[in-house]
């Protein structure tokens, strides 16, 4: 069936799974959070364990794995380290992740059934 589409076209094996890992590792909050505040310009580990809400330490190693990943980069400066989104790449996905929540969330607020009791 697809092979009759003209322009159907499936990424290859090594798309798929860098795809997939970058998927993996926006998959937890405290991940998305640091991005975002990334995305706003530069910031040192200490700034985002603060807009985080998480622990240095635990931002440390999120931000590894984001810097392993591609999606973060870090300049250094004496003994600290700065650290910006990748690309606007990172920006888009984020943003359109983002927009998704919104749209989610608006929907399921907008076909809840609304409570017809007062409050006790």
């Amino acid at each position: 069936m697809h092979t009759s589409l003209t322009d159907f076209d499936m990424p290859n094996e090594e798309q798929v799974h860098l795809a997939a890992e970058s998927f993996r590792l926006l998959s937890d909050p405290t991940r998305i959070k640091i991005l975002w505040a990334l995305l706003q310009g530069e910031s040192s580990v200490a700034c985002l364990a603060e807009l985080a809400q998480a622990a240095p330490t635990a931002v440390s190693q999120h931000l590894a794995k984001l810097r392993l990943a591609g999606l973060v980069k870090g300049r250094r400066e004496g003994t600290f380290v700065y650290y910006t989104a990748a690309d606007e790449h990172v920006r888009r996905l984020l943003a359109q992740a983002l927009y998704h929540a919104d749209h989610i969330d608006r929907d399921e607020s907008a076909t809840s059934p609304v409570s017809t009791h007062a409050p006790a």
